[in-house]
């Protein structure tokens, strides 16, 4: 997805309410295959055109990384590149388009959690046999290929990563003497002195019941081993009333209800609101990403400075290293429509194999996937809580309806404010909106 925010409504799957049948004669085309033989170099290819399409706008280092990727590509294949930038917001109208007339790329990036739709819409190529066979693949860690594995079969080629980690003021820190939370309690300990210390009008830690509210729910339920849904007997199952689910939903919620280190005011606030109020000197903790230090010293006007603020990774509840945190990124897939299937393979596995996908992961400010290069990030005092959460990062349910119950039904923002106001309990909040969740997920 798009890194710049990790949020469902940052990228375009939030809008992926799509409407056109997917296009193509009576035949498919082959699935790709995971050949890298000497027979698919050189002359096999010559003389052939490869479509590619890159999200956002290019710059000196993403047309660099282009220009060696696609050069090296053309040195074992023979094969030429047409490349193609489409800007993220565009991407969604591109697409469908494409998917309309048949007139589409071979090779395309994605946001990870776009997936999902694309998939729905019968307009990616099944890829498995190119994932399993591929051996730089094999070191791409499983937990990484949520979103592109799809009732036991792969759409997608991880590309680059990202997650959530918290930022919080290293000088409040510092002059009231506390340490990075290490555990559920040292969180909560931390936030409520915060609030002693700074002001019942500040959010020790900010509680965050906006749209993207589920970034830092996530955390404390995976923690606690609970999830949100899943995929079982062909039909998406609700998780949201299982025991493991209640102890992170508690938690959280209990952030505000119970030990009152966010204000009862402040239930509908993102983070990007909550960034804003950060910037005031009116939070101490929030979940967010790492592009927030720049935006907050801005908005600020210099008051709070990037030295004044710093990452922790989300803690396990026991302390156990960080807790999972939600894994945002890119991909890259095949076309359905491609009429080059295996020479659109042969760009996936040159493109995400390790040598191109660090390159690529590191020069577009995302976190590596593979381990040796991820590990490298972790002794970076300003990656290494986004690269050691990431090591464990977990996805939302792969539906392509799961825009529709995170954003625009809010099934669990809505479920934990009834519960903070004191208009349900948790046990019956949670069975309402597992109820709710199950509807929408099922939906065809």
């Amino acid at each position: 997805m798009r890194i710049s925010k990790f949020t469902l409504a940052t990228a375009t799957s939030a809008a992926l309410v799509l409407s056109v049948a997917a296009c193509g004669g009576g035949s498919e085309p082959t699935e790709p295959q995971a050949s890298a033989s000497e027979s698919a170099a050189g002359p096999k290819f010559a003389g052939k055109t490869l479509k590619v399409w890159r999200l956002g706008a290019p710059n000196e280092v993403f047309e660099k990384y282009m220009n060696d990727l696609n050069a090296k590509f053309e040195q074992q294949t023979g094969a030429k590149v047409e490349l193609t930038w489409t800007p993220w917001p565009d991407a969604q109208k591109k697409w469908t388009a494409a998917l309309a007339s048949g007139e589409g790329p071979d090779v395309t990036e994605f946001g990870n959690d776009q997936v999902s739709a694309w998939v729905a819409q019968e307009a990616l190529s099944d890829i498995t046999e190119v994932a399993k066979s591929t051996p730089d693949f094999q070191q791409i860690p499983q937990n990484l290929w949520g979103y592109e594995t799809i009732d036991g079969k792969i759409y997608a080629v991880p590309w680059g990563g990202g997650t959530r980690a918290v930022l919080y003021r290293k000088d409040w820190f510092a002059d009231l003497g506390i340490e990075e939370p290490k555990t559920w309690d040292d969180l909560v300990k931390a936030a409520k002195t915060v609030v002693e210390k700074k002001g019942s009008d500040v959010d020790g830690f900010a509680f965050n019941g906006g749209s993207d509210a589920n970034m830092s729910l996530s955390p404390f339920v995976w923690s606690a081993g609970g999830d949100f849904a899943a995929f079982e007997g062909g039909k998406w199952v609700g998780k949201l009333t299982d025991p493991a689910f209640k102890e992170g939903f508690d938690f959280y919620t209990n952030l505000v209800a119970k030990e009152g280190v966010s204000g009862k005011s402040r239930l509908n606030l993102n983070s990007v609101e909550i960034a804003q109020r950060f910037a005031a000197g009116k939070v101490g903790m929030y979940v967010t990403g790492g592009w927030d230090i720049a935006t907050i010293e801005e908005q600020s006007k210099g008051k709070v400075k990037a030295d004044q603020m710093g990452f922790f990774s989300i803690p396990a509840k026991d302390g156990a290293g960080p807790a999972p945190a939600f894994q945002g990124g890119n991909d890259i897939a095949v076309w359905k429509d491609t009429q080059e299937p295996e020479l659109a393979a042969e760009y996936v596995k040159l493109a995400a194999g390790k040598e191109f996908g660090v390159r690529y992961a590191k020069e577009n400010g995302l976190l590596p996937l593979y381990p040796d290069a991820l590990a490298e990030y972790a002794s970076d005092p300003a990656q290494k809580a986004f690269a050691e959460t990431f090591k464990v990062a977990k996805g939302f349910p792969a539906s392509p309806n799961w825009a529709q119950a995170n954003d625009t039904k809010a099934v669990l923002q809505n479920a934990a404010r009834a519960v903070i106001k004191g208009e349900k309990d948790a046990t019956t909040a949670l069975a309402d909106a597992n109820k709710e969740l199950e509807e929408i997920l099922n939906k065809s």
